[in-house]
């Protein structure tokens, strides 16, 4: 399911439901039987089961301690890095993962704690962090990996190539993720995360139903080179769901006009889209089809969470002009 290369001749199989899909989960094309993989090795029923789980601890977390909605952000995140820095060590690149994950704890704690800017100083320490990590050859020889680079690990041989990857990876999982932390923070913080989650995984609902509805009348891809089963027909489903949930959470949950629910939702799908687009990307890029194993029927944590790291600091914006807290 997970591990096979996503080279040139083998279709993205991306996340359950993403915007576009034709298919079951997993990009099949066509839809699948219940309780049947589908061709991708996807099983519905699985991935659902799986989604139902993840979704019913955000709301454990999120409607109880609010708190505890931190440590599942962490856990999320700390996986994420796993998953990330084993992907590009296939490819003899090795990312600090020892203080890119004690600087992405320092970031979401700061940030949800004690504010803004100490999550900002947190991770511009992080930075710093990298920057002298790779420098110490001892250090720099430990890191996740899947072959031995090509390089010796010490000194000034690879050290741009690790310290970007680093960046890299403080950039797209802590400091993306701190926005969904600085959502929590305010006293209806639970209600605009929940606001936040439902809006943007309504894209992939919408591109599902609307890839196995209106992709049987025709396919016309978005991005072939990056996600060949990505349709403009899921794109509209996607925005249709968007839309809708945008327009139903804002006066339900935050007691706002529909209308400013309409334009989250239309922020929403597109930075949803996008997320989903630069997974497929990267994954392309490093010729692997899932970002881990974790999820059954779904792939990694990174294949899942994915669009909601790129919507969080575009949602976090729309809210805070729309309701401020």
């Amino acid at each position: 399911m997970a591990s096979e290369p996503a080279g040139p001749g083998l279709t993205d199989a991306g996340s359950a439901g993403e915007p576009g899909s034709a298919g079951e989960p997993g990009n099949t094309g066509e839809p699948g039987n219940a309780g049947e993989p589908g061709r991708a090795g996807r099983n519905l029923p699985v991935a659902i089961g799986v989604a139902v789980l993840l979704g019913g601890l955000v709301l454990v977390t999120l409607l109880t301690v609010k708190a505890t909605f931190l440590l599942y952000v962490g856990a999320a995140v700390g996986v994420g890095l796993a998953e990330l820095a084993g992907a590009l060590g296939k490819r003899g690149i090795r990312v600090p993962v020892i203080p890119v994950a004690a600087g992405a704890a320092a970031i979401l704690t700061c940030s949800y704690w004690l504010g803004p800017r100490a999550g900002l100083a947190a991770l511009a320490l992080t930075v710093v962090a990298v920057l002298a990590w790779r420098l110490c050859p001892p250090l720099a020889s430990w890191a996740p990996r899947s072959r031995p680079p090509a390089r010796s690990s010490g000194g000034t041989a690879g050290y741009v190539k690790d310290v970007t990857a680093g960046v890299f990876a403080v950039a797209y999982l802590p400091l993306l993720a701190s926005f969904v932390v600085a959502m929590l923070a305010p006293a209806d913080g639970p209600r605009r995360v929940l606001t936040f989650i439902i809006v943007t995984i309504c894209s992939d609902i919408g591109g599902y139903f609307a890839g196995i509805t209106l992709g049987r009348a025709g396919r016309h891809p978005m991005t072939p080179a990056i996600s060949p089963k990505k349709t403009w027909e899921g794109f509209a489903g996607s925005a249709a769901a968007c839309l809708g949930a945008g327009a139903a959470c804002l006066p339900l949950l935050l007691y706002h006009p529909a209308w400013q629910g309409v334009l989250v939702g239309a922020a929403a799908v597109l930075a949803a889209t996008l997320g989903d687009l630069a997974e497929s990307a990267i994954k392309r890029d490093l010729d692997i089809k899932d970002m881990g194993t974790l999820l059954p029927g779904h792939g990694g944590i990174l294949d899942r969470i994915d669009s909601l790291l790129v919507s969080a600091p575009v949602v976090w914006l729309l809210l805070a002009a729309f309701v401020p807290g």
